[in-house]
């Protein structure tokens, strides 16, 4: 052993310390290396190598000198505690364990929880629910069932490759929310058994394989226990309504005895709230349901606390941007009246009102206190629109094309509130293949009353059809009651003025080369129309009926000629399922009071085409002249069938729609068939945010000489 001899200290104290003299003493300081060959440690004999290599846990280790600290002995080293396990392992644990506990033979004493008698429900690749049928049965089963399926974790994921598991795990998420549901439907004391089938393994003995997790189905067997009833219904302050509370009590359907339901207590909170609104509380407070369950009654007392204020009625309307959109004009807009009683659904209707304009980006219809209710006579409130002004110019286009029209191009520049407010000005041009058009128009929306349209339309047309060519300067002026995409209106209107010069020629003389003839006519075009469908662009249940008349005086050489002209339109949707539409549409035209040669081309009747006869070209069925080219009638007769099937491709967004069509147009003014026109075919809609887009093929199936054999039609809407 080497013995390190100490460095001398540079310099330390004679007096120093107590402790600091026991550890180095004074000689030390003085004379060290004799102070460090005078101690036990350098006096004994070093051990050799040999024996420090023999010593081992059976050899006691031999004396050192100078080492006071003991020789650990191995039998005295602690236990090492064990760490805390991973919560995720432990939950992979649970799992493992609820798999193997599920697997067969492990399933005995679950088959006791199972019913006897029940009626089982797939609501899922692998979920069965069971429920009891005679005396137990469960009247709320659909409802249960389909809440069950759109919540399951099981059905969310019976796309997935679980594992045995995850199949389990779920199953047991699942056992928990059918529980949650039940007690929803008033049974609080419902039991729920869950158990799985489907696990046996194929092969036998040592060549048993694993088991198929895609047979594996969980089954949930469902005791319902007694439906708990409605006990005790308060309602706060309702009763100080006085003689209106019989009726806000009815609005609140729930009454003592009837099944407690969690979703029919929120149903008839909004009831009563909507109710409240309806009869002047313009500030009525409904405060959120308290439901407290008895279970030795097995009854809920449920409490409704009602502060509904006072009554009120409507004041004035104010707006936000008075130079924009005004309150007066507003005042116009809204459904009321300043001293009509508060009703909530026509604060709403002003805000939907607001936005059908398309004036704004955003709006937003608040209420305001004005007088309060006091001695039994009712406040005023008034009525603050607060606005954002959106953009007011729009610059749109149009393609279309048909086989039998061509193309037609169609843009259009307009300024909705030109002259505010709403006072608007379009712009507008057509170029296409059989018509071009530059037109002027002006329209004010909301004129003198609500819905009502102003409209003045200048415009400089030219046609060109296989039936005539006419060159046309037109004014139509008029009111009309307008239906829009958020506002569709079961009664519509319209009635105006029409002065127009048009110079025409007619087939014949198109192929004579014969020059043309000036009409000079004015109309006064009038339509009503009712709409009983559920949507104005793609309508699949109701009616609409429509009728047009237009007493009208031509002038010709000379010549005056004077005649209405009447225009039915009536159409039918009746839907089959979810998936099927079958629709129907009548037309019937007449014109009397002049003979034919009298009317100008242009205003004569016409039929076949994409908004008509599929399958024909455009104009092309009715008389004929010498040359075999359509010469127009004075009756009109059209016929439509289709059915409209949802394929459920691209999301239910692609459907398909066979057709059938017929027409006939003759010179009587009363419609006789006589030369009735038949095509058939098919087509194609996609259904966009904004209606359908339709795709049709028709094909003539009594064709006439130089008609073709296939027409392609596409255009945006439903053809009626």
């Amino acid at each position: 052993m080497v013995l390190a001899l100490p460095v001398p200290c540079v310099a330390q104290s004679m007096n120093a310390d107590q402790e600091l003299e026991a550890l180095i003493p004074d000689s030390a300081v003085q004379n060290p290396e004799t102070w460090a060959l005078d101690t036990d440690a350098a006096r004994s004999v070093v051990p050799s190598d040999a024996q420090i290599g023999d010593l081992s846990n059976d050899v006691a280790m031999p004396e050192l000198p100078g080492i006071t600290i003991p020789w650990p002995d191995g039998s005295e080293i602690p236990d090492i505690a064990p760490l805390t396990p991973d919560p995720d392992i432990a939950v992979a644990e649970q799992s493992v364990d609820a798999a193997v506990e599920a697997l067969p033979g492990q399933e005995e004493a679950e088959v006791e929880t199972r019913l006897a008698n029940a009626d089982v429900e797939r609501v899922g690749k692998q979920v069965e629910l069971a429920f009891p049928t005679g005396a137990d049965a469960i009247p709320e089963r659909a409802e249960i069932a389909a809440r069950f399926a759109a919540l399951s974790s099981l059905k969310t994921f019976d796309d997935d490759k679980d594992n045995l598991a995850q199949i389990v795990r779920r199953g047991r998420t699942d056992t928990d929310l059918l529980i949650e549901i039940m007690r929803v439907h008033g049974y609080y004391d419902a039991s729920v058994f869950q158990s799985i089938g489907g696990l046996e393994r194929a092969g036998e003995g040592e060549a048993r394989g694993p088991i198929d997790v895609e047979k594996v189905v969980v089954r949930f067997d469902i005791q319902p226990g007694p439906q708990y009833r409605f006990g005790k219904l308060a309602f706060g302050d309702l009763e100080a309504t006085g003689k209106d509370f019989a009726a806000l009590r009815g609005a609140f359907t729930l009454k003592p005895g009837d099944a407690v339901n969690a979703d029919r207590i929120v149903a008839a909170r909004a009831d009563l709230q909507a109710a409240l609104g309806e009869a002047g509380y313009a500030f009525a407070k409904v405060a959120e349901p308290d439901l407290v369950i008895d279970h030795e009654r097995r009854e809920g007392d449920l409490t409704v606390a009602v502060t509904p204020g006072g009554v009120y009625r409507f004041g004035k309307v104010t707006s936000s941007r008075e130079g924009f959109l005004s309150g007066k004009h507003l005042q116009r807009i809204a459904k009321f009246d300043p001293g009509d009683l508060y009703q909530r659904s026509d604060v709403e209707d002003l805000r939907q009102a607001v936005l059908a304009t398309g004036l704004v980006s955003s709006v937003s219809v608040a209420t305001r206190e004005s007088a309060p209710a006091a001695n039994g006579e009712p406040g005023t409130v008034d009525v603050d629109v607060a606005l954002t002004p959106g953009p007011l110019r729009t610059v749109a286009g149009l393609v279309g094309y048909s086989s039998g029209e061509g193309f037609r191009v169609e843009a259009s520049w307009e300024h909705r509130s030109f002259f505010p407010p709403e006072g608007m000005v379009r712009v507008r041009g057509v170029a296409g293949t059989q018509e071009q058009l530059l037109g002027l128009t002006f329209r004010r929306n909301n004129f003198l009353t609500r819905d009502l349209v102003l409209t003045a339309d200048l415009y400089a047309r030219q046609q060109r059809s296989t039936a005539f060519q006419a060159r046309t300067v037109s004014f139509l002026g008029g009111v009309e009651r307008l239906q829009t995409l958020l506002f569709q209106k079961p009664v519509i209107y319209a009635a105006g003025v029409e002065i127009l010069a048009t110079s025409e020629r007619d087939a014949a003389a198109i192929a004579a080369n014969a020059p043309r003839q000036t009409y000079f006519i004015g109309a006064l075009p009038m339509r009503i129309a009712f709409d009983g469908s559920d949507d104005l662009l793609d309508p699949k249940r109701g009616f609409r009926v429509g009728l047009r008349a237009s007493p009208e005086i031509s002038v010709q050489d000379g010549v005056r000629s004077s005649y209405g002209k009447f225009q039915l339109d009536a159409s039918y949707y009746q839907p089959f399922g979810e998936k099927l539409v079958v629709a129907g549409r009548l037309r019937l035209g007449s014109i009397q009071g002049t003979e034919i040669t009298n009317i100008a081309p242009s205003r004569r009747f016409y039929a076949g085409g994409g908004g008509s006869v599929r399958g024909y070209g455009f104009q092309l069925i009715g008389p004929r002249d010498t040359a075999g080219e359509p010469s127009g009638g004075r009756s009109l007769s059209e016929f439509s069938l289709e059915a409209r099937v949802k394929t459920g491709l691209m999301g239910g967004a692609i459907s398909l729609v066979p057709f059938v069509d017929a027409g006939a147009v003759d010179i009587t003014s009363t419609p006789r068939l006589r030369d009735i026109k038949v095509g058939a075919g098919i087509g194609l809609r996609y259904e966009t945010n904004f209606g359908p887009i339709r795709i049709d093929l028709g094909t003539p199936l009594n064709p006439s000489p130089g008609d073709s054999r296939i027409g392609v039609y596409v255009a945006l809407g439903q053809a009626f």
